[in-house]
């Protein structure tokens, strides 16, 4: 992300600006766009964000060097006072104007929206996090604020560095001030490449979203400043490398692939530093650098930076993108960003918006606060009435949800899961049947519309979730001994508290669980560890789940089975591009189709025990297939689907309620 001190205009000789810097810039924000627009031309070219990290340290150290402050106070406020009217106007209008771009072509757009209110606050990094997103999946490339990720970094950054700067003496001008923070600097870069390293192979997306394995190349860029001003030996040793044979190596750390990415970003950071170090005027790269119209690229790469990725996104859900469309989306970027960077960034940041440091950061966060409440808000909406598409069937129930349903995960929620705590769901309606949704996250799907009928209904839920975790326990897929311990607990919670009329809804990826076609890496065993093949595995967890159904059944309480519909494993893009539409004439994604057979084979197989098991009163199998349309004439496409699985909201609501619709009597007891 570019970093947010870029100056507006050199100033007088006296000026610590580097142009040569904002022509680096250029050159970042140049090989991000070229990489985002197609991974193929340059596959590593979203290190340009790496080579702003460094950047950033260099500029915000150079900035803060001789600042006189009356006190820590005093320069925390002028700190945060700068940051917050150079970043917060220009990413506020971005925000709020994408997040309406996309709702027109996105027909559930909640997480982008979600997406967006979090990098009002530097925090969409750690939301993409929880979301599990990975980077380099082609999905994240329809989510118009994935890039916002390195926007939260450096945030992130700025509420620890203050604190570096002043408490080592730097920001005071003490005489070892300088050596101070160089050291602790230092240590803590080390720290966080260790760290980075580990996590890159455990865990990727940590390694890649947070701050902490990310903070080592923000402070690469303060210890060459550091290292410049205390140490004439470092900088006449760096001076003396030729800047074109840095940058020609940078070029080919760039064109190195994807998988290469740990070693590639500790290359690009080490030559970034050094590149900036050896930059000097009379130089071939100084003179190319320092261009105006390279500079200026520079000076607009904060705002070319946001831009860039809401055009293509929508590109992407509309139109795609072409070897014709490709100059207009340029033109569309640069023109948003010179717009941006002239009735935005340039006004808001020289206005005085208050005589008072602390009344400007409090007048400061009120946009970008207003702005998430907004778009919460509308993520609640149902359905998102701007949506310039075709809209899901009429619903023949119309129940809209009033609020989320309170719900816990398995994992995330583990102590009240298990002890089926208030804190899954409501209880205020006393010696009222309970409502029971549990299984994985295909019982979780329709959790919003069960809490609002039960709610009208007059009926008490529990909803209790897992990703990827049958309910009930039965067999150990491969690294699930958690899952199986924490659903047998709460099997044994449930069973006592059942009672007559309740309602106990289970829903599992069952076909896909079990198929060796689609699932070849999933490895069964028992819990004792004896290992099991598929088939065996589903015979026994069908057993399984016959012998709770009949304990349950026995106590006057009612079952309802919900087998998925069909899924789509090498999809790797929102469902919602499966579908032809108006501003999207061309449908080129093959992993959207495949034939009905698969499905039902898998079906038949694991479930020839079905229609002897269901009676339609109290045992009841719901099977999202015969109650939708996603296939036709043997063909199923992803269209009705949010991401491989799963159903988009709209479609999820209008399964519920055909379901619904022909089982009046499920929840028929005490109604009134």
């Amino acid at each position: 992300m570019p970093s947010p001190e870029a100056p507006i205009r050199p100033n007088p000789p006296a000026s610590k600006y580097r142009p040569e810097i904002d022509g680096l810039r250029a050159f970042a924000v140049v090989a991000v766009i070229i990489n985002h627009f197609n991974k193929d031309l340059l596959p590593s070219g979203y290190l340009g964000v790496d080579i702003f990290f460094v950047i950033s340290g260099y500029v915000i150290t150079s900035s803060l060097a001789g600042r006189e402050s009356k006190n820590f106070l005093d320069f925390l406020t002028g700190f945060y006072e700068r940051r917050i009217k150079r970043l917060v106007p220009a990413l506020v209008v971005f925000v709020l104007i994408t997040s309406v771009l996309i709702s027109f072509f996105n027909p559930e757009p909640d997480l982008a929206l979600k997406t967006g209110a979090t990098s009002l606050f530097g925090l969409s990094n750690l939301y993409l996090l929880k979301q599990s997103t990975d980077y380099f999946a082609q999905s994240t490339e329809f989510n118009p604020f994935t890039h916002t990720w390195s926007l939260g970094v450096e945030e992130q950054f700025y509420l620890l560095f203050p604190f570096l700067i002043w408490f080592s003496g730097f920001g005071q001008q003490t005489a070892k001030g300088a050596r101070i923070l160089f050291f602790c600097v230092g240590a803590m870069a080390i720290a966080s490449l260790i760290g980075f390293i580990y996590l890159y192979q455990v865990n990727q997306p940590a390694a890649y979203f947070l701050m902490p394995p990310r903070f080592w190349e923000m402070a690469s860029g303060c210890l060459i400043f550091i290292g410049f001003q205390k140490r004439e030996r470092i900088e006449e040793a760096l001076e003396k490398v030729p800047p074109l044979l840095v940058l020609a190596a940078m070029v080919g750390v760039m064109y190195l692939p994807v998988a290469t990415a740990m070693p590639a970003t500790i290359g690009i950071v080490v030559l970034s530093a050094v590149l900036i170090a050896c930059l000097k005027k009379g130089t071939a790269a100084y003179q190319f650098f320092t261009l105006e119209k390279v500079v200026y690229i520079g000076l607009i790469s904060y705002s070319l930076y946001l831009w860039h990725w809401t055009v293509l996104s929508i590109s992407r859900w509309t139109i795609s993108i072409h070897w014709w469309s490709v100059p207009i989306q340029v033109g569309l970027m640069v023109l948003m960003a010179i717009g941006s960077y002239k009735w935005i960034e340039t006004p808001y940041r020289k206005l005085e918006w208050s005589p008072l440091r602390w009344k400007t950061i409090g007048i400061g966060l009120i946009p970008p606060a207003s702005a998430a409440t907004l778009l919460i808000e509308y993520t609640k909406a149902e359905p998102f009435s701007v949506f310039l598409g075709s809209k899901a069937k009429n619903q023949q129930v119309t129940i809209l949800p009033s609020s989320p349903s309170k719900q816990c995960n398995i994992f995330e929620d583990h102590p009240k899961a298990v002890q089926l705590s208030s804190d899954c769901g409501e209880g205020d309606f006393k010696e009222r049947p309970t409502l029971y949704s549990l299984g994985d996250s295909h019982s979780q799907q329709f959790n919003d519309f069960l809490m609002e009928y039960a709610r009208r209904k007059k009926y008490n839920y529990v909803f209790i979730w897992g990703n990827s975790c049958l309910f009930p326990s039965a067999v150990v897929r491969k690294g699930g001994e958690i899952c199986f311990d924490r659903q047998k607990m709460l099997e044994g919670q449930m069973l006592p508290k059942i009672k007559k009329n309740d309602i106990v809804f289970i829903g599992n990826a069952l076909y896909a669980r079990f198929n060796e076609n689609w699932s070849d890496e999933e490895i069964y065993m028992t819990r004792s560890g004896a290992p099991l093949n598929i088939d065996d595995a589903a015979r026994i967890f069908s057993r399984k789940f016959q012998e709770l159904a009949e304990e349950i059944t026995s106590k006057g309480a009612k079952v309802v089975l919900y087998i998925d519909g069909v899924q789509f494993p090498g999809l790797e893009i929102p469902g919602a591009m499966c579908k032809q539409e108006w501003f999207r004439p061309r449908v080129n994604y093959k992993e959207c189709f495949h034939g009905i057979e698969d499905y039902l084979q898998v079906i038949n197989r694991n479930f020839l025990w079905r229609k002897n098991w269901e009676n339609g009163k109290t045992k009841i199998t719901w099977n999202a297939y015969e109650y939708g349309d996603s296939c036709s004439a043997g063909i199923c496409d992803a269209s009705r689907y949010k991401d491989s699985n799963h159903f988009r909201r709209d479609y999820a609501a209008y399964h519920f309620y055909a379901f619904m619709r022909d089982y009046p009597g499920l929840f028929a007891a005490h109604s009134k």
